[in-house]
């Protein structure tokens, strides 16, 4: 597993570079690297992955302190393709995807889709709610959904049990039915499913008294899926073969959208978790301990002296799990200095004190 690159070497600047000298640097690597271009496309994500960090102030101070993992960055994993599955008993996990449908193509292409789906049941969509939590840890839900699924008293046949089946009338057993269509260039035979085998070219000889001969009936499923730890808004799982049922065919699929509900402390950066505390003038100045909300529970963090707002302090191994590798991201802690008020006179008195004798340069 190779090592990522160190994001200035990667952009060919130094690390106190200018935002401008950055700019520049990533607009001239871009040209050069673009895939439109000819240009390596490896080459061209790893630099517009570089500068997307270097750009924004905040990330570029987490990645001068703390590296990748300051940035949410698994210290080795490059790349990779954002559509791997994870899981197993037919259940996948897709990340990156902006309409549901578009999966489809995505898995099967567009040819190929339609002239599979006459043996093909129909792919289900819907969605679960997570708390932030629960998408952090992983965690089992269930949901219930009125599916066609296979008949048990035919067993899928569509025939009534003690009964066979028989060359289809309508097809005469192909499974299609061919129209003639007028067009503008003349009679035109369009073959499509058979409407009364529906693509099976058999029909029984009894229809099923539970499913009227279709070989599948309408349900309630009550489904359980599996949400592996790590998981994010916009994520999709995948069951295989957990959509509607076909007679004679294979059932679809059903597709999962993740919904993560936003978390009052914390919020989520890849794999970093990222949350802020506020401590008070005295504290920065003098240093002290201070208990510190994470998922996995309060924790007590060291304040040095002299700690400057905005100062941010990483806690490892208190993020999110990585979904491709063992380990998780990291915690980082923003800290707010708290400015007093309504102070009362004494309290003025000394702060005036400390300030005449830093003047007098008696503090350096």
């Amino acid at each position: 597993m190779a090592e990522k690159r160190d994001y200035y070497e990667t952009l060919g600047v130094q690390k106190g570079a200018s935002d401008d000298e950055i700019k520049k640097a990533f607009r001239k690597l871009a040209v050069k690297h673009h895939p439109d271009k000819g240009g390596d496309e490896a080459k061209f994500k790893e630099i517009n992955e570089a500068y997307e960090v270097l750009k924004d102030k905040q990330k570029r101070g987490r990645y001068d302190q703390f590296g990748h993992a300051g940035v949410g960055g698994t210290g080795g994993r490059t790349g990779g393709n954002p559509f791997e599955g994870f899981g197993g008993q037919g259940q996948n996990v897709h990340f990156d995807f902006g309409d549901l449908g578009d999966i489809f193509s995505s898995f099967f292409g567009g040819g190929q889709r339609a002239a599979s789906q006459q043996n093909r049941g129909r792919d289900v969509e819907t969605a679960v709610n997570l708390t932030f939590e629960e998408a952090i840890f992983g965690t089992e839900k269930t949901v219930s959904l009125n599916l066609d699924v296979t008949c048990n008293h035919c067993k899928g046949s569509g025939a009534e049990p003690g009964f066979g089946s028989k060359t289809c009338s309508t097809c005469r057993g192909t499974g299609q039915e061919v129209k003639i269509i007028n067009s503008l260039f003349g009679p035109i035979q369009q073959a499509g499913t058979c409407h009364t085998c529906r693509g099976r070219g058999k029909v029984p000889e009894k229809a099923c008294t539970v499913c009227n001969g279709r070989g599948v009936k309408r349900e309630k499923q009550d489904i359980a899926i599996k949400i592996p730890a790590g998981v994010d808004e916009g994520s999709a799982i995948r069951l295989s073969g957990r959509g509607e049922a076909l007679a004679g065919g294979t059932a679809g699929d059903l597709y999962v959208a993740i919904h993560v509900k936003p978390h009052k402390k914390f919020t989520r950066e890849g794999d970093l978790i990222l949350s802020e505390e506020t401590i008070s003038m005295i504290d920065a100045a003098l240093g002290a301990e201070i208990d510190v909300d994470t998922v996995d529970g309060s924790l007590t963090m060291k304040i040095p002296a002299g700690t400057q707002p905005g100062t941010d302090f990483k806690l490892s191994g208190h993020g999110v799990p990585h979904l491709r590798g063992g380990g998780r991201g990291a915690q980082i802690v923003t800290i707010r200095v708290e400015t007093p008020t309504n102070l009362t006179r004494k309290q003025k008195e000394l702060l005036e004190q400390f300030d005449d004798a830093k003047k007098r340069r008696i503090f350096n």
